[in-house]
């Protein structure tokens, strides 16, 4: 009897060590559900950003068509950077009521029909019924969009509570791989087949991973939690951290619509090979996320300081993008390709470590564990990146045609230049105060202990002898 209960403890033990929750820092390799949580976000990373890559080689020239301005197709693509920024504040405050898989099933199942409904607009009147439409579609896009990467990033933080960096940094891998993949492969598909094809081929790929990720997500349920939006952004700390959010998508937003025009102009390149120019940003954002990610939850002191010197190094590198005109600097290709490398890498450094640097900063100001608060979180951040990327663009393209290419990435530049300095400043004024405190309670504990001596010298010599 007393062996069957033994046996039985063994194997609840061995249950609860086989639960994400249970992973410890030195972890012993991935269990089934959390492969499939990796697979299941992973999908949700890569088909995402097709769909909103997808447009950008031919749907601005098919919008002119149509009827629409420059400035009309400009707010197209900016109103899913708006809707999204909302929705993720909503949507990340009632993760728990609605439910993490639910919302994420749910976001994947409407980005897949949109992104289909966009492919017949070609067939609706021109002129304003095309134009509303358009807005209409691409704000649903949005809404979508904002549900499933609110519940991926809850649910990943929840699967992996003590490897939230390395697994988000792996993750990029898929997101830079849908946005490299996104604008050639809808520009191949537009040229062979026409307008319909491009989206309705990724929107059945993407409702395909519906009933696939359905299977496979473990249900994640939990309690819903007193905290608020405001008790959390209001934290001088978590402001911050936003700041570098919105600094970082809106320097990368910025060359959207800057970047490929720069280009041609500049170097008199093809226009099939500005694709390829892009890829170094691209490609060296996705390889060392994964290896930032791991030196973060590895190394958790050194957070600070990639926050720091990734800002600081990205507004670098916006001021040598040009380069500004004060440098006196002939512009050349492979320079150019250089600094997007270079670009790719300080973008990481920045954006891989602020996810678990906002979560740390919530928990030590009394923040409940659990599913409420990634979701907040999660919320939090694609809001705040939402909103970068709305303003970059927007800011860009007006500096962009007022001043030129060279000082509108200076001055987009100094975006990453104020939060990293702002961050530096915070962290350095933190160690000090902290520093004041440990001499502080040295030196109380000091005295005490000295007062408590004398009071035993003065009560031992007060003894008769």
């Amino acid at each position: 009897m007393g062996s069957r209960e033994a046996e039985g403890a063994d194997s609840e033990q061995a249950a609860e060590d086989s639960t994400p929750g249970a992973l410890g820092g030195e972890s012993r390799g991935l269990t089934r559900e959390q492969l499939f949580t990796m697979a299941a976000t992973a999908s949700i990373n890569f088909s995402s950003m097709i769909c909103y890559s997808i447009l950008g080689p031919f749907f601005p020239s098919e919008a002119e068509k149509k009827g629409a301005s420059n400035t009309i197709v400009g707010l197209i693509f900016g109103c899913f950077a708006l809707v999204n920024f909302l929705s993720s504040l909503i949507l990340g405050n009632y993760i728990t009521h609605i439910g993490a898989k639910f919302m994420f099933l749910a976001g994947m199942f409407v980005s897949g029909c949109v992104t289909i409904l966009f492919g017949i607009l070609d067939k609706v009147p021109s002129g304003p019924v095309f134009i509303g439409l358009c807005f209409l579609v691409r704000a649903m896009d949005a809404v979508g969009f904002a549900a499933a990467m609110t519940a991926s990033f809850s649910i990943v933080a929840k699967a992996f509570p003590n490897n939230i960096a390395t697994v988000l940094g792996s993750l990029e891998i898929f997101t830079g791989l849908g946005l490299v993949l996104g604008p050639p492969l809808g520009g191949f598909l537009y040229q062979s087949f026409g307008y319909e094809v491009p989206f309705i081929t990724v929107g059945c790929v993407v409702l395909v991973l519906v009933p696939v990720n359905m299977c496979v997500l473990s249900k994640y349920d939990s309690v819903p939690s007193k905290d608020s939006f405001w008790k959390l952004i209001l934290l001088p700390k978590v402001l911050l951290l936003c700041l570098t959010i919105f600094s970082l998508s809106a320097c990368l937003g910025f060359l959207d619509p800057t970047m490929s025009l720069f280009i041609l102009k500049m170097f008199k390149l093809p226009a099939g090979y500005v694709g390829l120019v892009f890829l170094g940003l691209a490609l060296s954002y996705s390889l060392s996320s994964p290896l930032l990610g791991l030196l973060s939850d590895k190394l958790p002191y050194l957070r600070k300081w990639l926050l720091v010197s990734g800002g600081l190094m990205t507004a670098l590198c916006f001021f040598m993008l040009g380069p500004a005109p004060v440098l006196h600097i002939e512009s050349q290709l492979w320079m150019f390709v250089l600094v997007l490398v270079l670009v790719g890498f300080s973008l990481g450094m920045s954006a891989i470590p602020v996810f678990p640097e906002i979560l740390q900063c919530a928990y030590e100001n009394g923040f409940e564990e659990g599913l409420s608060l990634l979701g907040l979180v999660s919320g939090l951040f694609n809001a705040m990146w939402s909103l970068g990327a709305f303003a970059g663009p927007t800011l860009g393209g007006f500096l962009n045609e007022k001043l030129g290419f060279e000082w509108a990435s200076a001055i987009q530049g100094g975006w990453a230049l104020l939060s990293g300095l702002a961050t530096g400043i915070f962290y350095i004024t933190e160690a000090t105060k902290r520093r004041y405190a440990e001499i502080f309670i040295l030196h109380f504990t000091c005295s005490y202990i000295k007062q408590a001596f004398e009071r035993c010298a003065s009560i031992f010599s007060s003894l008769p002898t």
